[in-house]
C-alpha cells in the first residue's frame, strides 16, 4: 500500500511547479516589448518641438536635445508641434545653410533607415498637424549601427535648434531610461512655455497702434501671433509691421494669399484694399503699409495663419 504522505508531497511539488510556471509566463507577457529591449536593441523616443495648447507659443528644441544610446538602437522622433521642423544630419563637411523652401532635399525624406555616420539624412518636414502648402510627416526613425557622437539640426530653425546622439558600444550600461528623458523633457516644456509668455509680454511693450510686432522668437520659444493684432488708424496713416525675432520668418498678407508667398506683391504705399503681400520677413525686417481708404482690412501670416497668426487694421476717416 502506497503512503498517502508521499502522494501529498508529490502533489504539492507538482502544484508549486505549475504555479511558478504560470507566474513566469504572466510576467513575461506583462513585460512585452521591454523584454525585447533587454536583448540589446532598444527604441528611444525624442520629441520634436513643443507648443502651448492654443499653439501661440512654439518651442525650438528637441526634447531631449542629447541622448545616449547603444549600437543597433533606434531613435524615433515624434512631431510635437504645429510649427514645421526637420531632423537633419548633414553630410561630412556640409555647411548649415538658411532654409530653402523650394529645395526638395530639405522638404522631403532623404537617406535610408540606418545612419551611416557621414552622409546626408533628412526626415523631411515634421508637424503634428497638416501644414497647408507643405508636405509633412508625423515621425521619423533611424537605426544607429556605429559608435560615435552625431549632431543634427532642424533646417527650418538652424543652429539654435540642434541635438546630439551619443552612440556607445553595444552592451554599455545606459545612463538614463526613457522615463528619465520623458521627465526632463516635460520640465523643459514647462520652462519653454514660461519663456514664451515672458517674450509675449516683452513684445507687447514694443507694440502700439501704428507698430504691430509680427511674431517673435528668442532661440528658445517662438510667438506665433501678431502682437497687437487689431489696430485702429486714420486714412493716410502708416502701420509698420516688424519682425523683431532671432530666427523665425513671417509674412504680412492682405487679401488672397498669392501662389508664391515668399515674393513681395502689391503697393504698400497706397493701399486701398485688395491683395498685398510683404514676402518673407526675416528677423529684423519691417513692412510699412500706408492706408489710403476707410475700411477694415484683415491680414495673415501666410506661414502661420493655421496656428491663429491673423489680425486686422480698422481705418477711419
Amino acid at each position: 500500500m502506497k503512503s498517502s504522505r508521499g502522494s501529498n508531497s508529490r502533489f504539492k511539488i507538482l502544484a508549486f511547479i505549475v504555479a511558478f510556471a504560470v507566474s513566469l509566463l504572466a510576467s513575461m507577457a506583462a513585460a512585452g516589448p521591454a523584454s525585447a529591449g533587454q536583448s540589446g536593441h532598444r527604441t528611444w523616443e525624442v520629441q520634436v518641438g513643443s507648443e502651448s495648447r492654443n499653439q501661440a507659443i512654439q518651442g525650438m528644441q528637441f526634447l531631449p536635445s542629447e541622448i545616449f544610446i547603444n549600437e543597433q538602437d533606434t531613435i524615433t522622433w515624434e512631431a510635437n508641434s504645429a510649427e514645421i521642423h526637420t531632423v537633419t544630419f548633414l553630410a561630412s563637411g556640409q555647411p548649415l545653410q538658411p532654409f530653402n523652401p523650394f529645395n526638395n532635399d530639405e522638404l522631403l525624406k532623404r537617406g535610408g533607415d540606418s545612419y551611416d555616420g557621414h552622409s546626408y539624412y533628412n526626415s523631411g518636414l515634421l508637424a503634428n498637424v497638416d501644414v497647408p502648402g507643405f508636405p509633412d510627416a508625423r515621425s521619423y526613425s533611424l537605426v544607429f549601427p556605429r559608435e560615435g557622437d552625431f549632431t543634427y539640426y532642424c533646417l527650418v530653425h538652424g543652429a539654435v535648434m540642434k541635438g546630439t546622439v551619443h552612440v556607445r558600444e553595444q552592451g554599455t550600461d545606459y545612463p538614463y531610461s526613457q522615463a528619465d528623458y520623458d521627465k526632463s523633457s516635460r520640465a523643459e516644456e514647462r520652462s519653454i512655455l514660461r519663456d514664451g509668455r515672458e517674450l509675449t509680454a516683452d513684445l507687447a511693450d514694443q507694440a502700439n497702434s501704428h507698430r504691430v510686432i509680427a511674431g517673435g522668437d528668442d532661440g528658445v520659444a517662438m510667438v506665433m501671433r501678431f502682437v497687437r493684432p487689431t489696430v485702429t488708424v486714420h486714412v493716410g496713416d502708416t502701420v509698420v509691421f516688424a519682425n523683431t525675432g532671432m530666427d523665425a520668418p513671417h509674412t504680412v498678407t492682405f487679401g488672397t494669399e498669392p501662389a508664391n508667398i515668399f515674393a513681395p506683391s502689391g503697393d504698400p504705399t497706397q493701399f486701398t484694399g485688395g491683395n498685398l503681400n510683404s514676402g518673407i520677413m526675416w528677423p529684423g525686417a519691417e513692412f510699412a503699409v500706408t492706408f489710403q481708404a476707410q475700411g477694415t482690412f484683415e491680414y495673415i501670416c501666410a506661414l502661420h495663419d493655421y496656428m491663429g497668426m491673423v489680425g486686422k487694421v480698422k481705418v477711419v476717416d
